[in-house]
């Protein structure tokens, strides 16, 4: 009969937040423990330790097949390299049930010697480069293991660590690897799990061998003595610390920290006095397509005017060329600019966040991990000890048994000639265990030559002496200690200063951050003429023009001058809008004079910005008043305005219907305010009761019943108020008692003194 149950029968009710957080937590601590943070014990990850081990089982050993079996096998090629597609095929079908993508993409990164400090895969093909690239497929590309991989794994086949079942139960994967070779700090890694991150720079093998020695002679010993061993990371790529020892210190002490690096340089003489710096090593991690188009950004955007060229000249060792924009620039100058604004200099992040012999999370300081890791090396030692003393206890067990036989050997000849059940009857009459009879009855008939009898004695004599050493091994702490420093002392050696993979390649060197040069300092002063049209076309023409000389004003038809002064290439340009923003503009960076120039809005973002108002230079130190059409406005300073952006900085916000009407620089003695509407009520006040403002409205500087402002100006009372007189006379009168005119700030004023200008212009 059918069951016809409802599903919906199955259903539990559970709340929302508590399945949620259940699950959610399940796949954080999949995500912690078993992708993003490295073991503190072998420094890997999941993926890699996979990786490895498949190629290991693959036997893609670094030194290609072994001498016995090339004496059995001549045909057998020496090299071990297999194809990349083989190895991810193995790892994602036996260990690692993940995208092949990835696991190939973690296996190019074991493989860059510019990833790595020490590579653990020997790539034969296009495993990418320093550029950027990206490696070739995995088809195309083969790989075996590294010296520092087979160190890393040696003692696998020892008992040393423990194996568990793979994903499918079919296989067998070691929970870590056991080696001596220091890969958590040695190649360094990085990860970000979820709520958690991992970040550890490579260092220097010998380095942390030798600070490794000194806790096993000294466990107290003081984390400064240590840093007198590690002087800190050690970057594939070189470069040079330059961070302060005791921010190095304390960034190893707790474990959390950054390291800033810069590249490594020089100066090459040209010859005439000319020179260039050559860039050899880059900072880690920096990609040097990305960098050099960093450099050229500079150059095409004119942000850094002493600089002229770059050129790679790359070929198996990094050559940057940078050429100055002339001789007289100073090197230090130019290279502290891009040390500032390019990758040359950056900060690696030090967050020592690792998965101790427990599996658990934890940030660690230097020596916290060299302590856990020694640990897991003792623990590593007396298991393999133990593990040789069971395989003795087996070999002396089968030797006993094989030299009762050789006493006996007549009488064991007779047993198996004459009865049924020889075992049985050897067991009995020599006290054998099962195994030592199983094994007499196995042995070939040469091996009952004498030869082989005091073989066996000796091999026995040898196995008995070796069982001792290692149970005073296993039993004495200060046995495994000497020990350990001697294997240690041993794997310095491949790794030590002197050869190429162990000499150190970043320089520590302290060095005070980047100066920030001012742009005027790289900008050759140079006189400009500057023009703006009506129309908005600007120009800056070299030399200071005529103003009034019909050759220097040239216009496009239709059009005619508005704004013209004269300024210096090192000057910041304030372009003020009728909207109340206010542009920025390098004088070097206007178009030259040979044309009518090119629109400004090509310059700025300003449109729906109202119409320019003001063009004028903008003075280190100086003040600028500026007012509305409805008489409102404020005192800024030229630092407060400034705003290198194509879309300026906002600064007066006018009301509606009202517009920016008056930008004035105030000059260093001025001490009044005269103000001028449109209905010609003229007003003085003190220039004290204008309020210093960054942006806003300002205050009621004059009062209107009908119009609004015309026009505003600072003086000093005590000169007097002047003005032009009209005409081509050029002259100017002076009224110097403005006592009548002189009120209180939000007046509306009286008629203004006999001459003043018709159309209300100062």
């Amino acid at each position: 009969m059918t069951d016809f149950r409802d599903p919906f029968d199955a259903i539990k009710d559970h709340p929302f937040d508590d399945a949620l957080s259940e699950r959610y937590l399940v796949y954080a601590l999949s995500t912690i423990t078993a992708r993003s943070l490295p073991d503190l014990r072998d420094g890997l990850k999941p993926v890699h330790r996979r990786l490895l081990w498949a190629m290991r089982m693959l036997r893609m050993e670094p030194g290609g097949a072994s001498p016995d079996v090339l004496v059995a096998n001549p045909a057998r090629n020496t090299t071990s390299y297999k194809k990349c597609a083989r190895v991810v095929g193995d790892v994602i079908g036996k260990y690692h049930p993940h995208g092949d993508s990835s696991v190939y993409d973690a296996m190019v990164r074991l493989a860059q010697d510019f990833s790595l400090r020490t590579p653990l895969v020997d790539g034969q093909g296009n495993f990418g480069n320093i550029d950027g690239d990206n490696a070739a497929a995995m088809r195309y590309t083969e790989a075996r293991l590294t010296q520092a991989a087979a160190d890393l794994m040696a003692g696998l086949d020892e008992g040393t660590v423990d194996f568990r079942p793979t994903y499918n139960g079919e296989d067998e994967e070691p929970e870590v690897f056991p080696g001596l070779f220091p890969n958590l700090l040695a190649n360094g890694a990085s990860g970000i799990a979820v709520g958690m991150a991992t970040s550890i720079p490579p260092h220097n093998v010998a380095e942390l061998i030798d600070a490794a020695g000194l806790l096993i002679d000294n466990p107290d010993a003081e984390h400064q003595e240590l840093m007198a061993i590690v002087r800190g990371p050690d970057f594939p790529t070189g470069g040079v610390l330059v961070d302060n020892a005791s921010i190095i210190s304390e960034a190893y002490a707790t474990g959390r920290g950054s390291f800033r690096t810069r590249a490594r340089w020089h100066k090459e003489d040209g010859g005439r006095g000319t020179w260039i710096a050559v860039v050899t090593q880059i900072p880690f991690q920096v990609q040097k397509s990305k960098l050099i188009e960093q450099i050229a950004a500079l150059i095409n955007d004119k942000k850094l005017p002493i600089l002229a060229d770059v050129r790679d000249e790359s070929d198996a060792e990094i050559r940057i060329v940078i050429e100055p924009r002339a001789r007289t620039v100073d090197p230090d100058v130019l290279m502290d600019s891009l040390f500032r604004l390019t990758d040359l200099e950056n900060r690696f992040p030090l967050n020592l966040n690792v998965l101790d012999g427990t599996r658990t999370p934890r940030v660690l300081g230097l020596k916290p991990v060299l302590i856990e890791w020694l640990k897991h090396q003792v623990d590593v030692m007396v298991r393999r000890a133990r593990h040789r003393l069971d395989k003795i206890a087996a070999r002396v067990d089968l030797l006993d048994g094989y030299i009762i036989a050789y006493l006996n050997l007549d009488r064991v000849i007779e047993i198996i000639r004459t009865e049924d059940e020889p075992k049985t009857v050897m067991i009995a009459e020599f006290q054998l265990t099962d195994r030592q009879a199983e094994a007499i009855l196995n042995m070939r008939l040469r091996s009952l030559r004498k030869l082989e009898e005091m073989e066996l004695r000796r091999e026995h004599a040898e196995l008995l002496k070796e069982r001792d050493e290692l149970n005073k091994l296993v039993d004495s702490p200060t046995r495994q200690r000497t020990r350990l420093k001697k294997d240690l002392a041993d794997l310095r050696k491949r790794y030590s200063p002197e050869t190429d993979m162990g000499k150190r390649r970043t320089l520590v060197e302290e060095a005070a951050p980047a100066r920030e040069i001012p742009l005027e300092a790289m900008i050759e002063r140079e006189p400009i003429t500057v023009v703006l049209s009506e129309r908005g076309w600007i120009r800056a023409l070299t030399g200071h023009r005529d103003l009034a000389s019909a050759d220097t004003l040239k216009f496009k038809e239709g059009d005619g001058p508005m704004i013209a002064f004269h300024a210096q290439t090192t000057d910041k340009l304030l372009l003020a809008t009728s909207a109340g923003r206010i542009f920025t503009l390098g004088a070097d960076r206007l178009p030259g004079g040979r044309g009518f120039g090119d629109p400004v809005r090509s310059l700025v973002d300003m449109d729906d910005q109202g119409q320019i108002v003001a063009l004028l230079p903008a003075r280190r130190g100086g003040e600028l008043l500026l007012a509305a059409s409805d008489g409102r406005g404020f005192v800024a300073t030229t630092a407060d305005i400034i705003a290198e952006t194509r879309k300026g900085k906002q600064v007066v916000n006018v009301r509606p219907g009202a517009r920016l009407s008056v930008v004035r620089p105030i000059a260093a003695d001025a001490d009044s305010i005269a103000i001028v509407g449109e209905n010609r009520k003229l007003l003085v006040f003190p220039l004290v009761e204008m309020p210093r403002m960054a942006r806003g409205q300002g205050v009621q500087m004059q009062r209107y019943r009908d119009g609004g402002l015309s026009d505003a100006v600072t003086f000093r009372m005590a000169d007097g108020l002047s003005w032009a007189m009209g005409g081509d006379s050029g002259r100017t009168r002076t009224e110097s008692d403005m006592t009548p005119w002189r009120v209180a700030r939000g007046a509306a004023g009286r008629m203004p003194p006999v001459g003043f200008p018709r159309d209300n212009r100062f």
